[in-house]
């Protein structure tokens, strides 16, 4: 607020000299006080002289309060003509503040006059008055609190006088001190001083609104002498001194030179320098000694040390700390049980290459720190070098066959530690039974087993990562030594979603168990992708899949199974649980020429992943397959009809097949046609071909008695090589079929197919037939009846007259044994009368 007055009064000083000639003396500010307590009122007066010829007898005086427009309280005329106006501010909230007086000139305020008016408060009584004598600067530096800001210029002074006796008395004043503009402590020379006697020191405050004093001081400046601290130094060893013990440290200090003369006692305050101790004080030191030995203290520890002195036994002040001093205490012998586990594998038959583990398991808190480890043999020498001097916690060696212990220990500078006997035991224990482990958290892994029988002494307990890792490698293990446990927390060396390998080892009295191993996952993921689906084969109703395992990935654990889900075209979605071992499937009962989509999930305990969608297409049915099915559907509808009909003709009656049969002696086989044959179509599926053109009648004719010759047809559109005896004609092909030949004018006008059947009536053998491509109807015209001596092959014949029949190579129909004419097969002819047998 100080700056805010410098800056008003600037103003003001510059607006003043800028005022016409005639106003500067026409307008004054009267304040009662420049200076008041903050929050109180303040009234002022501005009087306008009646000299002013530029102003308006009447003008109006208006007040300005810094930058804001004030009512003024009243404005009247005096007797002698000057204008006077009051104004009372009911409360100053500002330190500094500018009251400005103001008539109007033209459209804006002229300022006539200017006070700054100051607020504050009185001064604060000064405390915690204190003096200390400094030998060093020789003056006697006193200090004080000045107490809150007053908003006002306070000045300090600091009083004293000489006295005798409990300073209530004043002998002899000492020049004041003024302490710098800002500081709260001054200095009173030692030419103003009696050091070894009575003064009386107070600290005197005074601004504009009063004054105020702190409590005496009464004091001796030799009692408040405060010495410089002394310098440590750590005490080097010689041979009148002994070497620290373990825990111990050897130091000594010097005092402050102008102290030498002075009687002191002085403080020792340590703490390890790393770490989060607060210190420990040690003391009263007397300076006779100058030295000091520490003890107490952890082997091998660094330690920051501090020292600070007084006058003792007179009065005095503690010097400030001395600098610090680092001493490192002395090695003590490790005092450690060392847990000891090993592998052991043969080289020859006299040679074992043995590799020991171990760890230290300090059993005293102020055991000294290991710096190295010694394998030796038992009873072996200093003078032999040992089988391993080693820093690390293994150490790989070679040993006779027979060799069965060794003696391991731990040293450091300060010597050795008990020895610790390992003897390599055989493993002829019993096992442990149901190794189990569980994951509990991404970093550890719990490993729990069955006790066996007998109890063992203890566990030992190795884990590493399992395989594609070396086997052996960056192994961890730990020893369990209380034998009643069923399982330990393993937390070192465990890292998430890994595959671990753990071996537990029970250990007995005078044997160990052998090793049970187990693996395990730290942590399990889901598979990070399925296996991709491919499509082998497909058919019409079927589909079939096939796809290759993923290779095992290290952080998840193996796949339990696949699941494929398929979806057709309506969203109807199926689905089949296959085992982690399959890596195909068969997907039945598809709808022919229909589109599905396929996709695979692979399982595991932690989750699953699917595979990409694959999108197939079943074949369609082909236009012979319909017809096939067609075809079945009728065949099975007409096996129904025939075994109906079956049944009806199975009835007894007599002659079921032919209804009427003539007379062979006076008539021709051709009169036994019965007349519905050139409708009625014989089929017999069990014995001819499907392919074969259907009977549908047969002639028998008469046989030639002429030798055989070569003969005419009588159709001129198909011609047969017809052989000496023509048994018979046969008829076939389907009435119902178009002919692509024009046929000659027959009484039945129906397309035919010739068929010879060869033989003797009286040869031993079976007759054949051929078949020929002439289209010559049978019986052309009606002839008479034959005689009884026409059909002769009817006849007997006797069986020792035979007439071979030998065809006519040059003839193109195809031959065959009578019996295995179709129709004849289902005729029947008994007796000697009949055809001789057939």
């Amino acid at each position: 607020m100080a700056g805010l007055g410098t800056w008003s009064l600037t103003v003001a000083a510059l607006i003043v000299p800028l005022l016409p000639r005639s106003l500067e003396e026409c307008g004054r500010i009267s304040l009662p006080t420049p200076t008041v307590h903050l929050g109180d009122p303040i009234t002022a007066s501005c009087v306008i002289s009646p000299n002013c010829s530029h102003l308006d007898p009447e003008s109006q005086i208006l007040w300005k309060l810094g930058t804001e427009l004030q009512p003024g309280k009243r404005q009247r005329r005096l007797a002698d003509g000057r204008q006077e106006s009051t104004i009372t501010v009911p409360r100053l909230s500002s330190p500094r503040v500018l009251l400005s007086c103001c008539v109007r000139w033209g459209t804006s305020l002229q300022i006539l006059d200017q006070a700054e008016v100051q607020a504050g408060y009185p001064p604060a009584t000064p405390h915690d008055l204190s003096c200390l004598m400094n030998l060093t600067t020789n003056s006697l530096i006193c200090q004080w609190e000045p107490g809150p800001d007053t908003h006002l210029s306070t000045h300090f002074t600091l009083k004293s006088f000489k006295s005798r006796g409990n300073c209530q008395t004043q002998e002899d004043s000492i020049l004041n001190c003024l302490p710098n503009d800002g500081q709260n402590h001054c200095s009173i020379p030692r030419r103003d001083l009696l050091l070894y006697q009575n003064m009386s020191i107070w600290v005197e405050a005074k601004n504009a609104l009063g004054t105020s004093k702190s409590p005496q001081l009464c004091l001796v400046p030799m009692d408040v002498v405060k010495l410089e601290p002394p310098t440590l130094w750590a005490l080097a060893p010689s041979p009148e001194v002994a070497p620290p013990q373990p825990g111990c440290l050897l130091l000594r200090w010097e005092p402050w030179k102008p102290s030498l003369y002075i009687e002191q006692k002085c403080e020792l305050r340590h703490q390890p320098q790393l770490g989060e101790d607060s210190w420990v004080l040690v003391g009263p030191l007397l300076s006779q000694t100058l030295q000091y030995e520490l003890c107490g203290l952890l082997p091998s520890t660094a330690y920051v040390l501090q020292m600070r002195c007084t006058r003792w036994p007179l009065p005095g002040q503690w010097s400030d700390w001395s600098p610090s001093l680092t001493l490192t205490t002395a090695q003590r012998v490790p005092i450690v049980r060392l847990d000891t586990w090993w592998r052991q594998r043969p080289l020859d038959p006299r040679t074992v290459a043995m590799q020991l583990f171990w760890k230290p398991m300090p059993l005293d808190k102020y055991s000294g720190q290991i710096q190295g480890y010694l394998v030796r043999a038992p009873n072996q020498t200093e003078a032999v070098p040992p089988l391993c001097n080693t820093t690390e916690l293994s150490c790989t060696f070679h040993l006779p066959s027979e060799a069965r212990a060794v003696v391991l220990v731990a040293y450091n500078t300060a010597g050795t530690s008990h020895p610790s006997p390992v003897v390599f035991l055989e493993s002829t224990g019993p096992p442990l039974a149901r190794l189990h482990i569980e994951a509990r958290d991404p970093h550890s892994l719990w490993v729990g087993w069955e006790q066996p029988s007998p109890r063992p002494r203890g566990y030992v307990i190795e884990w590493g990562l399992g395989p594609p890792s070396p086997s052996g490698s960056n192994k961890s293990w730990k020893m369990e030594n209380n034998g009643s446990i069923s399982g330990t927390l393993l937390q070192e060396n465990i890292r998430p979603f890994q595959l671990y390998e753990i071996t537990v080892t029970a250990l007995y009295q005078d044997t160990v168990g052998p090793s049970q191993h187990i693996y395990a996952y730290s942590q399990e993921m889901a598979p990070s992708r399925a296996p991709e689906l491919h499509l082998k084969h497909i058919g019409k109703t079927w589909a079939q899949l096939e796809w290759v395992p993923q290779a095992p990935e290290l952080g998840k654990s193996p796949l339990t199974h696949y699941t494929i889900f398929w979806t057709n075209a309506q969203d109807q979605s199926f689905s089949t649980v296959l085992n982690a071992s399959s890596h195909g499937l068969v997907l039945h009962s598809l709808e022919p020429a229909s589109l599905y989509h396929v996709h695979l999930m692979a399982t595991n305990k932690a989750g699953a992943a699917n595979s990409t969608s694959l999108t197939l297409m079943t074949l369609a049915l082909e236009e012979s397959e319909l017809h096939v099915l067609l075809g079945l559907f009728g065949f099975l509808l007409l096996f129904i009809c025939l075994c109906g009909a079956t049944r009806f003709c199975c009835r007894p009656r007599k002659n079921p097949l032919w209804p009427s049969v003539p007379d062979p002696a006076h008539s021709s086989l051709g009169s036994w046609v019965p007349t519905i044959m050139v409708e009625e179509t014989f089929q017999l599926p069990s014995i001819r071909d499907p392919g074969m053109t259907p009977i549908t009648k047969i002639t028998v004719l008469e046989e030639e008695e002429k030798k055989p010759g070569p003969r005419e047809s009588n159709d001129s559109s198909g011609t047969c090589g017809l052989p000496t005896l023509v048994q018979a004609y046969v008829l076939q092909g389907d009435p119902r079929a178009p002919s692509n030949q024009p046929r000659p004018p027959s009484i039945t006008s129906d397309q035919v197919l010739y068929g010879k059947v060869l033989g003797s009536p009286t040869g031993p053998g079976p007759g054949h037939y051929l078949r020929c491509d002439s289209t010559q109807p049978l019986l052309g015209s009606l002839s008479p009846s034959p005689k009884f001596y026409e059909n002769l092959w009817f006849q007997t014949t006797p069986l020792d007259t035979p007439e071979s029949l030998v065809p006519n190579q040059e003839d193109d129909c195809v031959f065959g044994p009578l019996l295995d004419f179709p129709l004849l097969q289902g005729l029947q002819v008994h007796g000697v009368e009949g055809l001789g047998g057939i």
